[in-house]
């Protein structure tokens, strides 16, 4: 596991806090939120997020939101970008704004380098 202060990606305030309702839900304060990616989707690559209470020995833990975790294999792929969430009359989730994604798909779940 690594502690990381100075990440290039940004999370939006507004994820922050619904990260914070969904790991702290059942006051269990080992539930951590996982960033990650796999192959797959429209354009090669899919985000993915979910609420997890183990921590990996690649993990990378961010600093100032200890309950983020997302994988060393991920992160690269994660670089620069900014994470939202957003709710509409659509619905709601987390979304990803990548800058190293030479293509995306519509829905914006999926992206290729």
């Amino acid at each position: 596991m690594i502690i990381i202060s100075k990440l290039k990606l940004k999370i939006t305030s507004t994820a922050i806090k619904k990260i914070y309702q969904l790991t702290h839900k059942k006051n269990n304060t080992y539930l951590k939120f996982r960033i990650y990616i796999i192959g797959g989707g429209c354009n090669g690559f899919q985000y993915q997020f979910k609420i997890d209470n183990k921590i990996h020995d690649n993990d990378i833990i961010l600093k100032k939101e200890k309950n983020i975790i997302i994988d060393s294999i991920s992160i690269q792929y994660l670089h620069g970008g900014v994470i939202d969430y957003i709710e509409n009359i659509e619905g709601s989730k987390f979304t990803v704004s990548n800058p190293n994604a030479k293509t995306t798909c519509s829905c914006g779940s999926s992206f290729s380098i």
